[in-house]
């Protein structure tokens, strides 16, 4: 296919949206499409076709810049040019904005050139600051429909130590934005995430649609796990699993370990595996096994199939790998309503109740640990809605559609 298709996320390979992009980079390749990365945060990686854009004391040095004005995705000259020399270089038939916070590149500046230029792109949605114009969640907070402003989290959001910037940037990304319909398509990962980038003056009048993320079923698929039960000791006992990038204890944790632990105080007859980085020293009860940060894809996805079910304790998640991961190893989910989760979840293998409510959560819990599944029914449905092929073709299908306006 002759189309050359250029990316720009803030890591590549690493993390969820780093583990997207390179993904989608492959699978164009493989299927014959000319495709570039430009990514700005992390190590760089010597690939064809591959371009790091940002030294680290530059990112490093425009946040701390950022905590002062209370602006978040300004600043970044030096490595703003860079890519957009790129850009010009490759001469893409698409760009293909990722997730472009991080610090690495001016955030007003680019999308105004694309815009001024009339390039064609795609900008997917993994979290609300591009509609926000400022916070990742904006939880219960509906400020950014009209402007923001007078923020009330803004050392938690913007971690300015000084001015509260937020309606300034709000003011800059609409200013980006506006007149960019003719050029732009917008992707959420979720519906729910799309029904709220539908209410924000920066996007409403953009054309928007859902892609779910896609991951790698040749790796997350059922494992059989006999030996690593043995290796816990959990031939007859039920196991569940979760997997979160931080474990924290603090109930006021977004991602909601605490909840994990509170499960395992109600249920001392069921193990708790819990997988990611440990902030703090804390007290565990004895079901519970903290195995830190799992790297190794293969061995994540071994604990997934491992356990009779994962439970997701986010208070909010966009979209939900963990969700995604569990489901095409075949585990069923359970969690708390946290926008993504509930919406993208296969719902024959999957409970959700409201956020905090610990009880509920337990029951459903209780309730899907007793419940009869074969993995390979649930995998089977999964791949069919999370593989890294699905997503491709559909971005091959939004890029065919977006070059022939």
């Amino acid at each position: 296919m002759n189309m050359k298709v250029l990316q720009v996320n803030c890591v590549y390979k690493k993390g969820s949206t780093g583990k997207i992009t390179y993904d989608l980079h492959k699978g164009l390749l493989d299927a014959g499409i000319n495709s570039v990365v430009c990514y700005g945060r992390g190590a760089l990686v010597k690939e064809p076709r591959v371009y790091k854009t940002c030294p680290e004391w530059y990112s490093k040095l425009n946040n701390a810049w950022s905590r002062v004005t209370g602006i978040m995705y300004g600043g970044c000259f030096f490595s703003t040019d860079k890519l957009i020399s790129i850009i010009k270089k490759e001469k893409p038939d698409i760009v293909h904005l990722q997730c472009i916070n991080g610090y690495f590149v001016n955030v007003y500046r680019l999308v105004s050139w694309l815009k001024e230029n009339h390039i064609k792109t795609v900008l997917t949605l993994h979290a609300e600051f591009m509609y926000t114009a400022n916070c990742g969640h904006a939880l219960e907070c509906e400020r950014w429909k009209n402007g923001c402003g007078s923020c009330p989290r803004r050392k938690e959001e913007t971690l300015s130590l000084l001015f509260d910037g937020t309606a300034t940037s709000w003011k800059l990304m609409k200013r980006a934005f506006d007149g960019f319909e003719n050029d732009l398509a917008v992707v959420s990962v979720s519906q729910w995430l799309m029904n709220r980038a539908r209410q924000s003056p920066i996007l409403e009048s953009m054309e928007q649609r859902v892609v779910y993320n896609g991951l790698d079923t040749k790796i997350f698929h059922p494992y059989e796990t006999a030996g690593l039960r043995e290796k816990y000791d959990c031939h007859r006992k039920k196991i569940v699993f979760h997997a979160t990038p931080v474990f924290s204890a603090d109930p006021n944790h977004l991602k909601g370990g605490y909840y994990i632990l509170e499960l395992a105080k109600r249920m001392p007859d069921v193990h708790f595996i819990v997988a990611g980085n440990c902030e703090e020293k804390f007290n565990t009860p004895a079901n519970v096994t903290l195995l830190g940060r799992v790297a190794d894809q293969t061995q994540l996805a071994r604990y997934y199939s491992m356990a009779d079910a994962t439970v997701i304790t986010s208070k909010r998640e966009t979209f939900s790998m963990v969700c995604a991961e569990s489901l095409c190893c075949g585990t069923p989910v359970v969690g708390f309503k946290a926008g993504g989760p509930e919406q993208i979840a296969l719902h024959e293998y999957s409970s959700f109740c409201d956020y905090g409510l610990i009880d509920e959560l337990m029951n459903l819990l209780r309730a899907t640990l007793e419940k009869k599944y074969t993995k390979s029914d649930v995998a089977n449905m999964a791949e069919k809605l999370y593989s890294t092929e699905v997503m491709v073709e559909k971005y091959v299908e939004l890029y065919q559609e977006v070059t022939k306006t």
